[in-house]
């Protein structure tokens, strides 16, 4: 096959290696210069390099009108391209997902809609317009989530005590969110009841519409308190049968047929609440603590899927040692301009049997000024495994409420002296 891929996430994020062979397959990498420089130098493959200006949609449609040349597939693998792979597919006529399906496993108002019609719980929500419209009238009471369609990464989400405060913050240009405060941009958000409970993730592989692999993790803290500063995890456990149907029912109605997901669900009073779904691999360790606990590499698994190569026979056995991983991470963005200096109370949590990889930044390093849950940027990324899904849990509640950030001002670099 000839295979374009538009490259944004780092390669050794997905070893695209593992899922498609570069001897037998034509593979292109699309993308800017940073994220080609990721590409394993002897990788047998061609690197197209973008601007990254505009739309990798818009560079890549441009770049063929110069030079024409014919794909079988066009694949991406980063949450912030697969509405542009799907316009490249649509606009070249190549087989794959295309705009309507991409867009309702990405757009949080289309696909909350279609899960609700679907007969499964979702929180009550309008959209930012229709909510202003009303004047800040909704149905329900209580606290109130705004946030983009699209977003990620908890980026610009808001949690308001009641409906008639997030109205009066945002009427007022009081949200903090440059583009709200503008008046700008209310078109790409929406509000939404605030459900209380624990969230879940649910990451696997599906293809032809079926559910392949499923693990089931909860999380400790959540990714707006870690967009917020504070640390966050997860932990794996288990799932009924129950589960994995109502899995299967909300991948059905939002039109994930191929590849993997991560779907994110709240626990209220026993039952669970949809959130949002992706059609992607899970961010921070995801992947990595789902191979260690059924031995699938998600990403390898999910290219196979997009070329039509049959999975559901090609997938390993799990490990004979059942044991339950975790994942942890630290952030650093929120103090972004400062110098990591180490972590205050790690050396027993950094020594323990239980952990299976520590990364964290070497001393000196400058803290990001993005959310990032990749290790080598961010303060401290880890796995770890036990015997039981509360030792895991346990474990990381401890160091959470053990560990201290040291940081100090970063020293500005001494300006090169030019001759006059």
């Amino acid at each position: 096959m000839k295979i374009l891929i538009l490259h944004r996430v780092p390669y050794f994020k997905i070893e695209y290696h593992r899922g498609i062979s570069h001897d037998r397959h034509e593979v292109t990498y699309f993308g800017t210069d940073r994220a080609l420089a990721t590409l394993p130098p002897g990788l047998r493959c061609e690197r197209v390099s973008r601007p990254g200006v505009r739309s990798a949609f818009e560079e890549a449609r441009d770049w063929l009108a110069e030079r024409p040349r014919d794909f079988d597939r066009v694949i991406s693998v980063s949450e912030y391209e697969l509405l542009d792979a799907a316009r490249l597919r649509e606009h070249l006529g190549v087989p794959g997902a295309l705009v309507d399906q991409v867009t309702l496993a990405r757009d949080k108002v289309l696909m909350k809609q279609a899960v609700g019609e679907a007969g499964l719980r979702v929180p009550r929500f309008l959209p930012l317009p229709r909510f202003l419209e009303r004047d800040g009238r909704a149905p329900w009471y209580g606290r109130t989530v705004l946030k983009p369609h699209r977003g990620a990464s908890s980026e610009d989400v808001l949690v308001f005590d009641t409906p008639q405060h997030a109205h009066a913050a945002i009427t007022g240009g009081r949200t903090g969110v440059a583009r709200l405060d503008a008046g700008s941009g209310r078109g790409d958000f929406q509000v939404e009841e605030f459900v209380s409970g624990p969230i879940r993730h649910f990451d696997g592989l599906v293809q032809g519409g079926e559910v392949l692999l499923l693990s089931a993790s909860e999380y400790v803290g959540t990714c707006l308190e870690y967009a917020q500063g504070r640390p966050m995890g997860s932990f794996q456990v288990g799932f009924s049968e129950e589960t994995r149907a109502w899995v299967s029912r909300a991948l059905a109605a939002v039109r994930i047929e191929d590849g993997s997901f991560h779907l994110e669900a709240i626990v209220h009073e026993g039952d669970l609440v949809f959130l949002e779904v992706g059609n992607r691999v899970g961010g921070a360790d995801v992947v990595a603590t789902v191979e260690l606990a059924t031995g699938v590499h998600l990403p390898s698994y999910e290219l196979r899927a997009l070329l039509g190569e049959p999975v559901a026979g090609a997938l390993p056995e799990p490990p004979a040692v059942r044991r339950r991983y975790g994942w942890f991470v630290y952030p650093g963005h929120h103090l972004a301009g400062r110098e990591f200096r180490g972590l205050g109370g790690a050396v027993a949590f950094r020594s323990s049997p239980c952990v299976v990889a520590w990364n964290e930044l070497p001393r000196g390093g400058l803290l990001p000024d993005h959310i990032t849950y990749q290790a080598g940027e961010t303060v401290l990324a880890g796995i770890i495994a036990t015997d039981t899904p509360e030792d895991t849990r346990d474990w990381i509640v401890e160091m959470f409420d053990s560990l201290s950030v040291r940081t100090r001002p970063a020293v500005p670099a001494t300006p090169e002296e030019v001759p006059a």
